[in-house]
């Protein structure tokens, strides 16, 4: 693979810390797939005892993978609190967990907003589980329809079902980054599969989160899977069906499309904004002006660029808004694309002061787009005044009438001559 950005370049060929607590070949495909996308892959045992992720106060690798579910306690000096500061060091971060959830990743769950549910527990749903499921009905066929509407994050629709067998979880509540990108069914649930119902699941119907995503406010992602099976080469090339009589047979999942698509999410390889050039001036110029003088008409326009197949391509979107702020917006209004820009021509308000053309643009799936400049709006000088307004003739009539009134008044005055009296 050859690419001319070198931006895209430092983000592909970055190295991934991948640490595996099943053999290297369960999940062969999907490394091998991240591998034919240019990613430079370090494999390593959770419990290697020379983990490390920071170095010199440098971080030595990009993205972090962990699928080990079970590791209660990782090696070097890799702990949750180590990872949390990955990710609020703009790392990206993919793990798988399952039913033998171990603690430090049940921790590192509810450091992103993610509740795991207890270890041995399964998501179990008696109304949509494979044909080849043992008797538990914790292999569940999960529809394309309860995936996120994102293209984004999970790839083109498809009309294959997915294979899970794995954690339930739920997400805070409180927490607006947390995504919802695959729930299960209505009829799903999450508890022991041997045991009988004895208290109120952890999580029930649509609450149960099979995938959960993140990004954080510093555009980090993490992915959180609660099946590790969900990544091997055996779900990728299972024909599914539900045992329900007269269910349609797949010969094949689509774990393998999902999964591609999260990774490219995850790893920063789609909806990935950035902000180009941005120009504002009068309008007839075309440089802006020391400052603005108040109702000016003003235009504005940005670039704004997505990677796609690592080049920098224009952004279509109709839906990018710009706000002139000061404190509270006084203009809001849509940019219109023109070429390869984004622009408008609007008039500044009558008020003057500091003010600030922004755009925020924070949309599902893309990273949050931010482009402030400030800029100071002026009163009218007391040359650009209108000497005669419209709406004062009546007091310029006035005026003028008892000046002439005066006048006529001094006239008459002057030359009025007074009879004289006779004797």
């Amino acid at each position: 693979m050859s690419f001319t950005d070198d931006s895209f370049c430092h983000i592909l060929l970055c190295k991934i810390f991948c640490m595996l607590f099943w053999v290297n070949s369960y999940c062969n495909i999907y490394a091998l797939c991240l591998s034919d996308r240019g990613f430079d892959l370090t494999f390593k045992t959770a419990d290697d005892p020379s983990l490390s992720l920071i170095k010199y106060g440098q971080f030595l690798y990009d993205h972090l993978v962990i699928f080990s579910p079970s590791v209660e306690d990782f090696g070097g000096n890799i702990n949750v609190e180590t990872i949390t500061s990955f990710i609020d060091g703009g790392g990206n971060v993919l793990v798988a967990a399952s039913s033998d959830i171990g603690d430090p990743l049940r921790e590192l769950g509810s450091e992103c907003g993610i509740e795991f549910d207890e270890e041995k527990t399964g998501v179990i749903d008696h109304h949509n589980y494979d044909v080849s499921d043992p008797g538990e009905h914790t292999l569940i066929v999960a529809d394309p329809e309860n995936l996120l509407k994102a293209p984004t994050i999970v790839g083109k629709p498809t009309n294959k079902p997915v294979l899970f067998k794995g954690v339930g979880m739920v997400a805070d509540p409180d927490n607006p980054l947390v995504l919802d990108i695959l729930t299960g069914s209505s009829t799903s649930y999450s508890f022991f599969p041997d045991r009988p119902i004895s208290q109120y699941p952890h999580a029930v119907g649509k609450n149960t989160l099979l995938i959960a995503g993140l990004q954080a406010r510093n555009n980090a992602r993490v992915v959180f899977s609660g099946s590790l099976d969900f990544f091997s080469d055996a779900y990728f090339n299972s024909a599914v069906q539900k045992a329900r009589p007269g269910s349609q047979r797949f010969e094949q999942t689509g774990n393998m499309e999902l999964a591609e698509a999260l990774s490219r999410w995850v790893f920063k390889e789609a909806g990935v904004l950035r902000v180009g050039a941005v120009t504002h001036h009068p309008v007839g110029e075309t440089t802006p002006p020391a400052a603005y003088t108040i109702t000016d008409l003003v235009e504005y326009s940005i670039v704004i660029e997505m990677l796609s197949e690592g080049h920098w391509v224009p952004f279509d979107g109709d839906d990018i808004q710009l706000e002139f702020v000061r404190i509270d917006p006084f203009v809001r209004t849509y940019l219109k694309k023109n070429g390869g820009k984004y622009s408008v021509q609007f008039k500044l308000p009558d008020v003057y002061g500091v003010f600030q053309f922004k755009v925020d643009y924070n949309r599902l799936g893309y990273t949050h787009l931010y482009s402030s400049t400030q800029v100071s709006v002026r009163p009218l000088q007391h040359t650009q005044y209108e000497r005669f307004i419209p709406s004062a003739f009546p007091y310029y009539a006035s005026v003028f009438s008892m000046m002439t009134g005066l006048f006529i008044f001094s006239v008459v005055f002057l030359h009025m001559k007074e009879k004289e009296k006779s004797d």
